[in-house]
């Protein structure tokens, strides 16, 4: 039997996981590969639908109990935060949300925590959870006031006549010092032993980088239209030093995240990570 891997279809993560989902790591399980959004993931790993799995950072707390957290293959770094964009910028100048209807791409998101401990002062009015490749388009059009972007949106949002009114990435940093953690993979207990799944996931990023040629078909094939310009900036943002080791700074990053997420009442406390 394979185990089951749910990913987003995004640069970082078919990068990533191209060697070990094409059956290229020595010793490895063979593995069968599902797309989602990372919305879609966080509820799926909550009924303990996949083997492997990346969610978000910020979901974590619900899944500990039958998940072990891997120290590598995820999503976490610096100048990579997720952005506020609004097509009214001088209405929002202050970050002042209140009465706006803001589109998230999910609410038990990295960003949308971080978003929620930002705007804890002028929370907005109204929250919609919106896939995440509908979220400029519907800001652009006026069905919201401002939109919560992750991704590829960071190169983009331009096209779509919008303004950044934050960079969530940039406050997280200046305000702790430390990265910010996104997308995090997490091993079914019981199901594959996280320490092996962590040495192919390792391998996996390493052959990635090795030789980035081999899976530029498979990356551009599953990223949702995107110019291939904008591939290589995604990958080169999003899978850095942290994929292939979360490190001390990393589990560092995650136990701040989800610490301040617990004081403001907005997620299960939890217990430190294991570094």
């Amino acid at each position: 039997m394979a185990l089951s891997l749910a990913v987003s279809p995004c640069p970082n993560d078919t990068f990533v996981f191209h060697a070990l989902v094409h059956g290229l790591i020595p010793g490895a399980e063979p593995v069968e590969l599902t797309f989602a959004d990372v919305d879609v993931t966080n509820t799926a790993a909550e009924r303990g639908a996949y083997d492997l799995v990346k969610v978000s950072f910020a979901a974590l707390p619900w899944l500990l109990d039958d998940y072990d957290l891997l120290p590598c293959g995820g999503a976490l770094g610096r100048g990579c935060g997720p952005l506020v964009l609004t097509r009214d910028a001088g209405r929002f100048a202050d970050g002042d949300l209140s009465g706006a209807t803001v589109a998230v791409p999910g609410d038990r998101t990295t960003a949308y925590l971080l978003f929620r401990l930002w705007s804890k002062e002028h929370p907005p009015a109204r929250i919609e959870v919106v896939p995440f490749h509908q979220i400029m388009p519907g800001v652009a059009e006026g069905r919201f006031d401002a939109g919560l972007v992750i991704h590829e949106a960071r190169f983009t949002y331009p096209r779509h006549g919008l303004t950044a009114l934050v960079d969530l990435g940039e406050w997280w940093e200046g305000d702790t010092g430390l990265p910010i953690p996104l997308g995090a993979i997490l091993a079914r207990k019981g199901a594959v032993d996280p320490a092996e799944a962590a040495e192919w996931i390792r391998k996996s990023v390493s052959m990635a980088w090795a030789n980035p040629d081999a899976s530029r078909d498979f990356v551009l094939s599953n990223a949702q239209e995107m110019e291939p310009d904008v591939v290589r900036q995604h990958i080169g943002l999003y899978v850095n030093e942290f994929t292939l080791d979360l490190g001390e700074e990393g589990f560092a990053a995650a136990d701040a995240l989800l610490g301040r997420g617990a004081a403001a009442g907005i997620t299960p406390a939890v217990k430190p990570l294991a570094g």
